[in-house]
């Protein structure tokens, strides 16, 4: 009898790896690191249902490749944090995935030596410590779910989650955020379509059943109750901005219209500041202005922040990187990042408990 082969024909490989299960035993949450999720958590979802008045600021290196120097600068966010507690709720950027546009290098947990070795399981595991390193600190962290799988690996250390411009529209994302048990927050289009990321929220809003894994790694078929505390997320797009005041009015007549909460982030990169990344301060501070002259649509800011300003390419010598400087998109430099947060939390602190 003849036998045709008819699958896997583009597929070098299918190589093992360890199941959320077996990762979660060998890097357990503590119970320090669990205080820092869960109570963040609530923090967030408060400042979303209107019952804590500060911003909240998801701050932080656009990708994380160095877990040293990401380290450090948990450290000094953490210090910052403390500083102006009251007024802004800070949330570290940690992102460990990378959506490319056709290729480049995927993200710490993709290749986390930076070689094309691929080492995905241990990519994985790293990524783990790495929130829990931060977590220890009594620091909340937020990051961008882009593989479905990901999240039952360390989607426990994880208190805020975005979803790219590239995926808001994808079924897949809307589900897995349907699941997620932190508030997400949805981007618009990169055409700067604001229609595709509130078909996510209210898609991500409802129940849903799709195909998944569980906790010891077999395909099931996941049943979700639906995540209530979905926004916007404004990027920008087609390079213009849309942050500006007509722009941010366009946004909540949207959401008026879809019945949804008038919940909108701003992100202070990419189109918002035309990839530039020394106009992030500029969007920051409009931002603020428009809070003190009264909107109060607006709940929280993103920036793309690290110790060292700009980015660089990934060289062959990978010791010639240059410490606390992205890999990724270019960023603010940590004298920059302390002088905007600073700013925002003196202009902020009288004017943020009046919207409530």
């Amino acid at each position: 009898m003849t036998t045709h082969n008819t699958e896997n024909l583009n597929v070098t490989a299918f190589d093992a790896m360890p199941t959320p299960e077996e990762i979660h035993a060998r890097l357990p949450i503590s119970e320090k690191a669990t205080k820092t999720i869960t109570h963040g958590r609530e923090l967030l979802r408060k400042i979303l249902e209107r019952k804590d008045p500060r911003l909240f600021v998801v701050v932080g290196p656009c990708s994380i490749h160095d877990p040293v120097a990401g380290l450090d600068y948990a450290r000094r966010l953490k210090t910052l944090s403390d500083e102006v507690g009251d007024t802004l709720q800070i949330i570290m950027r940690v992102y460990f995935e990378k959506p490319r546009t056709t290729v480049g290098w995927k993200g710490y947990i993709n290749d986390p030596f930076m070689d094309d070795s691929f080492r995905v399981d241990i990519g994985m595991e790293k990524a783990r410590k790495f929130l829990l390193d931060i977590a220890e600190l009594g620091l909340p962290t937020g990051t961008e779910a882009l593989d479905p799988i990901s999240p039952q690996y360390y989607g426990d250390l994880i208190t805020w989650t975005a979803i790219g411009a590239r995926t808001t529209e994808s079924q897949t994302h809307r589900e897995m955020s349907s699941g997620l048990s932190t508030p997400v927050g949805f981007k618009n289009g990169t055409s700067g379509d604001l229609g595709v990321a509130v078909n996510a929220i209210l898609s991500a809003s409802n129940a849903h059943s799709f195909l998944g894994i569980n906790s010891q790694g077999r395909v099931a078929v996941v049943r979700t109750k639906g995540n209530p505390h979905g926004h916007i997320v404004l990027r920008g797009g087609d390079g213009r901005p849309n942050y500006d005041t007509v722009s941010v009015s366009m946004v909540e007549q949207a959401l008026a219209k879809a019945k949804l909460a008038n919940n909108i982030v701003v992100d202070c990169s990419h189109a918002n500041s035309f990839k530039k990344p020394e106009l992030q301060p500029l969007v920051m501070a409009d931002i603020v202005n428009q809070i003190r002259l009264g909107n109060k649509s607006l709940l929280g800011v993103m920036i793309e922040s690290n110790i060292e300003a700009g980015n660089q390419s990934i060289p062959a010598d990978l010791s010639q990187l240059k410490y606390g400087c992205s890999v990724t998109d270019g960023c603010v430099d940590w004298a920059t990042t302390e002088k905007m947060i600073r700013d925002a939390a003196v202009l902020l602190r009288d004017v943020l408990p009046e919207r409530m």
